[in-house]
């Protein structure tokens, strides 16, 4: 076969995996139902995405628990020991539909919902400002098993709605273990030194971008690393929130 050939043999298969994408049925994400090609967001059905658990209340300033009562106020662990940012945010609790489907956006390679949670983090923006967006990063080694930092992927998709920078400002600096089977102290030793500043951080005003925001110590560790690098202030937000 000629080199001619074999590139038109190579699109038509490309052309024939698309065409087979779009006419075979897939199914929703959240709720494994049939997935309508038009009703739909990335890889969630129209009902299941209207059923997001948006956080609408009122949220501690320092790591977006949400709160009962009407007035800017922070959560009792915060009033102990707030984290060092100058605002942290998240669109919604991590429960139900959002939950579901942020597994499969971290851990079934649906990296294409990147687009749709960052909208929901431009709508929780309120025009809020600042210079950079930074991802919290992952080990390197964590990264090529999974194939993407799913908070970098949330990075750069705000980056190129808000027209704002997005930089590559922190490293994961060891392979450590995975926080969620940890508990709130072991969190907090566990990414107390796992994480290097750039330079580039120097007198600049960065917002942190992670997916969900637990204990809130990764944002408590690398925000305390971008401040002493020099950052002017950090701020942070993630799509959800646990409780």
């Amino acid at each position: 076969m000629s080199r001619v050939e074999s590139t038109l043999a190579g699109a038509l298969s490309y052309l024939g995996r698309e065409a087979a994408r779009i006419v075979l049925p897939s199914w929703c994400a959240a709720c494994g139902g049939e997935l309508p090609w038009r009703d739909r967001t990335a890889s969630c059905c129209a009902r299941c995405w209207s059923a997001l658990p948006r956080i609408t209340g009122i949220k501690c300033s320092s790591c977006a628990l949400p709160l009962a009562g009407d007035a800017e106020a922070r959560c009792i662990d915060c009033q102990l020991d707030p984290l060092p940012l100058a605002w942290c945010d998240a669109w919604g609790h991590y429960a139900g539909v959002l939950e579901r489907l942020m597994y499969a956006f971290k851990f079934n390679r649906h990296d294409f919902l990147d687009d749709a949670f960052a909208a929901l983090l431009e709508e929780t923006l309120c025009e809020r400002e600042f210079d950079t967006i930074v991802p919290v990063p992952m080990s390197r080694k964590k990264e090529r098993r999974r194939g993407y930092n799913q908070a970098e992927l949330l990075a750069r998709a705000l980056a190129k709605r808000i027209d704002v920078r997005c930089e590559m400002l922190l490293t994961k600096t060891s392979e450590s273990p995975t926080q969620s089977l940890l508990s709130r102290a072991e969190r907090a030793e566990n990414v107390r030194h796992a994480f290097r500043a750039s330079k580039k951080t120097n007198g600049k005003s960065l917002l942190l971008i992670d997916d969900i925001c637990t204990t809130g110590e990764t944002l408590r560790a690398c925000a305390n690393e971008l401040l002493r690098a020099g950052a002017a202030r950090v701020c942070a937000i993630t799509v959800a929130k646990a409780s």
